[in-house]
């Protein structure tokens, strides 16, 4: 542990502050709107109660000061430790499995862990442990990445997250997963030849995951898409309300506080819909803001792979952008319904303060790779890549 820090001055640190910046401003707009939720009543059907909010507020605090903390921290020594936090994420994905876990009331998936008074959802610190183990595999076998029985590997590192989290019914989180995995290994000097199977791969994996994996349910959740209002059972109610919500914002919207009774209420409007009740409060103009500083997080995460000092840091920029460009895409896709509702929720605005200080440890990773890119090492600092 004690290797992990540098001996540090000033002069010698950097932090990407644009980067920050929007992350924490993300989080204020959401500790606001669920505020806001709850200030006016709309959260009463689910019990959305001050404490909402409040945990919201002190998870982005938290969040905030542990990725400046890790911005210290070499992630060159930090992924060394995988012996440590990897194993210890995978016992808690797998105590959900066990008496300790629990589905959330109108959630598909057992993944939530209650110990004591804390609520925990331990797919999301797999999500940093999956990252941070395979970009280390990734650079200390890219060089033979392409010899199959290599592959084979990279692809099995893969694979247990992907199958834990599907096995608990979570097939966002699933998604979510293998679209890291993707991004990440297209970031490699990866062959022509795996690029060019990778869509009959990717196109194997859906059909298996259609015909032997997904449940009647979630069929009818995709396929309602492609036939909307032929729905007998009504499960494009949630979504339809969702559309709904955002037209009644109009072009300004409707403000932060007013009467119960001058929004329209939609089921996890502060959770995984948090986008549509954003359309009500700040009307079309907000939600393109929203967008566009989502957009700018992702592009920055982006932009930042591409200065690191070694592929190392690159590999975990690429498995941050991959995981927060896919929850953006992922849950206003489902908003707007041209995705199916699959449980992913909108990076730094959904309630929740595990996913919460899970994404900012993302940003506390990317940013431990920007202000270690140009740091200056002298002989007597280990100095090895």
């Amino acid at each position: 542990m004690k290797s992990a820090f540098k001996k540090f001055s000033p002069e010698k640190h950097s932090i990407d502050a644009g980067l920050l910046f929007a992350v924490t401003l993300c989080a204020g707009i959401s500790t606001l709107l669920i505020y806001s939720i709850y200030r006016n009543g709309l959260g009463e059907v689910e019990g959305v109660g001050a404490g909402y909010w409040k945990t919201q507020l002190i998870s982005a605090v938290i969040g905030a000061g542990a990725a400046v903390f890790l911005s210290f921290i070499d992630y060159r020594r930090l992924v060394k430790l995988w012996f440590i936090y990897a194993p210890a994420a995978l016992i808690l994905v797998a105590l959900t499995f066990t008496s300790l876990g629990y589905q959330r009331e109108g959630a598909d998936d057992r993944a939530w862990l209650q110990i004591g008074s804390i609520n925990l959802q331990p797919s999301e610190i797999l999500k940093i442990a999956f990252i941070l183990t395979f970009s280390y595999h990734l650079s200390r076998d890219e060089e033979n990445m392409n010899k199959p029985l290599h592959m084979l590997l990279l692809c099995l590192h893969a694979a247990v997250p992907i199958a834990i989290v599907g096995k608990q019914g979570d097939y966002g989180t699933a998604i979510v997963f293998a679209a890291i995995f993707g991004f990440m290994l297209f970031s490699a000097k990866i062959s022509w030849k795996y690029m060019v199977a990778a869509p009959i791969l990717i196109a194997a994996a859906v059909a298996g995951m259609w015909f032997f994996a997904l449940s009647d349910f979630h069929k009818k959740r995709i396929t309602i898409l492609f036939h909307p209002g032929t729905d007998p059972e009504n499960i494009e109610y949630q979504q339809d309300l969702g559309l709904a919500a955002l037209k009644t914002g109009k072009v300004f919207g409707k403000g932060i506080f007013g009467k119960q009774s001058d929004y329209l209420y939609v089921p996890e409007m502060h959770n995984d819909f948090i986008f549509t009740y954003a359309g009500q409060v700040f009307g079309f103009l907000g939600s393109i803001g929203i967008i566009i500083i989502l957009a700018y997080i992702c592009l920055k995460v982006f932009a930042d792979s591409r200065i690191t000092r070694d592929r190392l840091g690159r590999f975990i920029c690429m498995g941050a952008f991959g995981l927060l460009f896919t929850h953006c895409i992922m849950n206003i896709g489902m908003v707007l319904k041209v995705a199916p509702v699959i449980g992913v929720p909108l990076p730094f605005l959904s309630a929740g303060g595990t996913a919460m200080l899970s994404m900012y440890a993302i940003i506390g990773l990317v940013l431990s790779t920007y202000s270690h890119r140009a740091i200056s090492y002298n002989v007597f600092h280990d100095n090895d890549r």
